[in-house]
Parts: structure tokens; C-alpha cells; sequence
């Protein structure tokens, strides 16, 4: 593994009752990186994820988190976990805890850290994203984009070494899809290491430093956005991307 590769993919296979979902996956990501996976519906980019962060089990390959091997049931796996941030589609927020209980909770519970420490790092990443009027608010007083990005602060106050980004946007009205996005463009330009499966084509392309697409499976291309959406090698990568393009139909 090259020295500055966070996560390490390795003849990744994942099998649901015998059926292949993950087919062979070799993949690096690199420190500071942002790699968009892209591809069509069933083809195994979330459960890519999921068994990034050991939600799944694996039954060929391996993972390496900055070389540490990462795998349901390990003994490491707590300790792992802490590295790595996800954030799903369904914002998994607890529906009887507040903004902030929402958000400090992990930090005070596995990582010991203290409730004054906890709430005034809480407080700074709510300005970041826009949210500081809403600490003291329950979920069901948010508004999509507004849960989705506390469910994004919730995850960068553990201090993961790379976030994990599950189709974030897909639940959300299209106006709230962009207070999503920007924040997620702000967190790439602080440099944060991040893989995100994403139907948001523009995005990909603003956001990306490198663009995979999946299929069945397995990796079928990958490259710098503008070369992929540009000029993709591959037929079945031209054909998807083709998808997002409309002629007029009007004389």
C-alpha cells in the first residue's frame, strides 16, 4: 500500500444467497482524495460502502484502513470504526434526542470526551453548516436538508480519517439538495478525504477528484472527471452517461 493511501480494496467479493453483489473490487483511495463512485441503481455502490465500514460482511478480499485490516466481528473493529465517517440517505437521526444530544452523543459515550468539549465543538461545526439557531431543535422540526446536515456533523465530530457519503441527496426536494451539496464541496476543499456514491452527475463532476463508475459489480472505468464525462473508454460507461444528456424535440 502506498504511503499516503488511507483505505486499501483488495479482490473485494460480497455474495447475497449466492448471488455476487461485488465482484472482485480493487480500489486505493489517497489522503486528501475525493472519489465519486457512480454507476446504475443495484450495481453494488452501497453496499461497497457498507462493507467499507464492516455493516456487511465480505466473503473474498480484504480491506485496509491506513494498512489495518477492517472486518465484521474483528477485534479492532470499534477502534476502526472511529476512523471512518458515514453518512446514509436516511439520516439515521434519533427521533427523542435534540440537535446537539444528537450530535455529542458518541463523542461522550465512546470517545470519553467531555460535555463542555463535546458541545463547543457541536456549536462551531452547527455555524459551519448553517445551523446554529437549531441545537436546542428535535428532528421532526427539520426539514430534510436540515437533518442531512446535522447527520454530516454528527459524523465529522468523531474525527474520521475518511467519510463515507451514501447517496446523501436522494431523499431530499431539490432545494434542499444544494444546502447538502455545499457543504459537502466545503468539506472537500478542506482537503477531507472522502469516497461518495452519488445519481448527482454535476456534482460528481464539481466535486471529484477522480470519478469510478460501477456496474454489476465491478470497477468498469475510472478517471478524472472531465475525461470520464467527456470522453468515457469504455461503450457501457458512454451508454450510462448518455443517459443525462437531452436533445431538444422541439422544431
Amino acid at each position: 500500500m502506498e504511503k499516503n493511501t488511507v483505505l486499501s480494496l483488495r479482490g473485494l467479493v460480497k455474495q447475497f444467497d449466492n448471488v455476487t453483489i461485488l465482484d472482485g473490487i480493487d480500489l486505493d483511495i489517497r489522503q486528501g482524495e475525493v472519489a465519486v463512485i457512480i454507476g446504475p441503481s443495484g450495481c453494488g455502490k452501497s453496499t461497497l460502502l457498507r462493507c467499507i465500514n464492516a455493516l456487511e460482511p465480505v466473503q473474498g478480499g480484504e480491506i485496509l484502513l491506513e494498512g489495518e485490516p477492517v472486518a465484521a466481528g474483528g477485534k479492532n473493529l470499534p477502534r476502526i470504526r472511529q476512523k471512518i465517517g458515514m453518512v446514509f440517505q436516511s439520516y439515521d437521526l434519533f427521533p427523542h434526542l435534540t440537535v446537539m444530544d444528537n450530535i455529542t452523543l458518541s463523542p461522550r459515550k465512546v470517545q470519553k470526551r467531555s460535555r463542555e468539549d463535546a458541545e463547543q465543538e457541536a456549536r462551531e461545526l452547527l455555524a459551519r453548516v448553517g445551523l446554529s439557531d437549531k441545537e436546542k431543535s428535535y428532528p421532526r422540526e427539520l426539514s430534510g436538508g436540515q437533518k442531512q446536515r446535522v447527520a454530516i456533523v454528527r459524523m465529522l465530530i468523531m474525527h474520521p480519517e475518511i467519510l463515507l457519503f451514501d447517496e446523501v441527496t436522494a431523499a431530499l426536494d431539490p432545494e434542499m439538495v444544494r444546502e447538502v451539496l455545499d457543504v459537502m464541496l466545503d468539506l472537500a476543499a478542506q482537503g477531507r478525504t472522502m469516497l461518495i456514491v452519488t445519481h448527482e452527475m454535476n456534482f460528481a463532476r464539481a466535486v471529484a477528484d477522480r470519478v469510478i463508475f460501477m456496474d454489476e459489480g465491478r470497477i468498469v472505468e475510472e478517471g478524472a472527471p472531465d475525461d470520464l464525462f467527456d470522453h468515457p473508454k469504455t461503450e457501457r460507461a458512454g451508454a450510462f452517461l448518455n443517459m443525462f444528456t437531452f436533445e431538444s424535440v422541439r422544431a
